[in-house]
């Protein structure tokens, strides 16, 4: 049953047939059954594809979260440095997160409506405070915002800063993620957004880099990442794998390649474009400053200080239209419209905008 018929919140998505399909089967042991280690292997590779690395890809059974925290936990002493490049809620708060298991967070603080742009800044700060691991969001989804990896990878180089850790939960698959060519170390990513599986599983791709820093910590928590070394040549996983999650994972990373990255992406950006457009016609403001990068996944708009969020969000509502608000210092200024994976889809999104147009 559909509560809401124009489905547009940033995550989790809507899940189409083929993966809610994948929920109707009954599995063996993940434990015990080698066809659940050969289903991990095939999974991973085609993450690995998906990603554009060589990497070795950890699978872990829990929201996007449990591989945020898991990777800063499984590579940060206390006392360690960490550059945190924050550009809005989920920037910022894994500089939090960092701090709240012992490390030195230096942020670099840039507005919630912008994106990385001052490379002479990010460079001193590396340069004067040698991090072991620099921190950046790459879709910010609160604020509709893309952040640019490439330089931060070629400054993380230049400078021989050991770990680049990037959150892309809300970008693989929607827009290029390309891991080794940035030189991200940990590169972060969730079933939920593009992928439009529920929000059941997370992954991340980890460098050689990475792995010996990880040995080196040994983290030895539910989140590690140090059991995973060894995971599939000893088939042993640390805690009860979770057949299902998998292959729900795996049937949304099959869909995304047989249409293509490069089709993906496309797609993407068209709706994401026509969605900008037609909103601003609408005379609505869009919460991106001019300049700076909106996400083709994720469309952040200003609620309109005469109606209000709660006030709008109830009329969206009574045309059958479901979108986010947003967290943070943005809670109640700003509403979103996720067009990502099984949403980014034209006839959808004029159905949302219709809905808004309505509702104003």
């Amino acid at each position: 049953m559909e509560t809401y018929p124009i489905p547009m919140v940033p995550g989790p998505v809507v899940v189409p047939q083929r993966i809610l399909d994948v929920y109707r089967n009954n599995f063996g042991s993940g434990d015990l059954e080698t066809e659940f280690l050969e289903l991990y292997n095939r999974t991973e590779a085609n993450l690995q594809q998906m990603m554009q690395t060589r990497n070795k890809v950890v699978i872990h059974t829990g929201e996007g979260m449990i591989a945020l925290w898991g990777a800063l936990k499984s590579c940060l002493l206390p006392g360690d440095r960490v550059l945190a490049i924050a550009t809005g809620v989920f920037g910022y708060g894994i500089g939090e997160m960092a701090e709240a298991i012992g490390a030195v967070v230096r942020t670099i603080a840039i507005p919630y409506d912008q994106t990385v742009s001052d490379w002479d800044e990010i460079e001193q700060v590396i340069l004067d405070y040698k991090p072991k691991m620099i921190t950046v969001v790459h879709c910010e989804t609160p604020s509709g915002t893309l952040n640019p990896i490439a330089q931060i990878g070629a400054l993380k180089v230049k400078h021989r800063v050991p770990l680049l850790y990037v959150d892309a939960v809300a970008s693989l698959g929607g827009a290029p993620v390309k891991t080794d060519e940035w030189n991200i170390d940990l590169c972060l990513g969730g079933s939920q957004k593009v992928l439009s599986v529920p929000p059941s599983m997370a992954f991340l791709s980890v460098s050689d880099q990475a792995w010996e820093i990880i040995h080196q910590v040994n983290y030895p928590g539910y989140d590690a990442l140090k059991p995973f070394a060894t995971a599939q040549k000893d088939f042993y996983f640390p805690y009860t794998p979770y057949w299902h999650g998998v292959a729900a994972l795996n049937i949304g990373v099959e869909m995304l390649l047989e249409e293509g990255l490069e089709n993906s992406f496309a797609r993407h950006q068209k709706v994401a474009a026509f969605c900008r457009q037609e909103l601003e016609r609408m005379g609505l403001e869009l919460f991106p400053a001019a300049g700076a990068v909106p996400s083709p996944t994720v469309t952040a708009v200003k609620v309109p200080i005469s109606v209000g969020w709660r006030e709008l969000n109830a009329r969206f509502r009574r045309h059958g239209l479901a979108v986010g608000g947003s967290y943070g210092p943005l809670a109640e200024k700003v509403f979103r419209l996720g067009h990502m994976g099984s949403q980014a889809s034209m006839e959808l999104v004029e159905r949302a905008l219709e809905a808004i147009r309505k509702s104003l």
